[in-house]
């Protein structure tokens, strides 16, 4: 029985990284990365895309070649790939703040748009869109960012009723995951005393890991979850 074909953006490092190894047993691995030398690491099996998201025509390429290579067999997509730059809203770059709209916002939503495509003829199909707890609680210095990932959440439940709406037949589910504080190389770089502040605010006293992120993910893929639609699945250590 052949593998079912899952792409997930953003593979390169960190939570994708993660995700891309916890999920290469089960399914045919897709991953992206803005650019081949990305991929220091091998997932045996897989197929690599590369296109840089902040790039529209790139983008447009990108799910092209989606279609045309994988269209037949594509059941899962995970946008994970992100961007922040933080500053302060009155300092922040116009062009850092289109790239974050870009790359966090309107990728997603046009991989979706040519997934929904996919899965509209295979009558099935499972998209993740990765948010953030920054979404919910907001963050200073994380205005826009907090805002693009707020975005997908709202896109994701959207796109769920509108699967549903378009026919009832087909099993098309789309979810959001809203990670809190993860131990990646970006709250590595933070200062010990931000690091202590934000784990006194979380109850589970600890950071997450990229495998706790993974594992939330391998479990909304599968049959288990067949009654998770439209959700916002929140992975924090019950930071609010």
């Amino acid at each position: 029985m052949a593998k079912k074909k899952i792409l997930i953006t953003g593979a390169s490092r960190g939570l994708g990284l993660a995700i891309s190894k916890r999920l290469s047993a089960e399914y045919e691995l897709v991953l992206h990365a803005s650019r081949p030398e990305s991929f220091t690491s091998v997932i045996p099996g897989s197929t690599q895309l590369c296109a840089d998201l902040s790039d529209p025509e790139q983008l447009g390429n990108f799910c092209k070649q989606l279609k045309k290579e994988h269209g037949d067999s594509l059941y899962g997509v995970i946008n994970n790939a992100g961007v922040t730059f933080d500053n302060s809203l009155i300092f922040q770059p116009e062009k850092a703040i289109d790239t974050m709209i870009q790359v966090n916002l309107k990728a997603p939503v046009m991989i979706c748009k040519t997934a929904m495509k996919i899965f509209s003829l295979n009558k099935r199909g499972v998209i993740i869109n990765v948010s953030s707890v920054v979404a919910e609680t907001g963050n200073a210095f994380q205005s826009v960012y907090a805002a693009t990932k707020a975005g997908l959440i709202a896109f994701s439940k959207s796109l769920a009723k509108e699967a549903a709406a378009l026919n009832e037949e087909h099993d098309i589910r789309v979810l959001s995951v809203c990670p809190g504080f993860i131990d990646t190389d970006m709250t590595r770089d933070l200062p010990q005393t931000e690091k202590d502040k934000y784990l006194k605010m979380i109850p589970s006293k600890r950071f997450g890991t990229a495998e706790d992120v993974a594992g939330t993910i391998e479990f909304l893929l599968s049959p288990q979850s067949a009654y998770i639609n439209g959700s916002s699945i929140h992975i924090n250590g019950g930071l609010v």
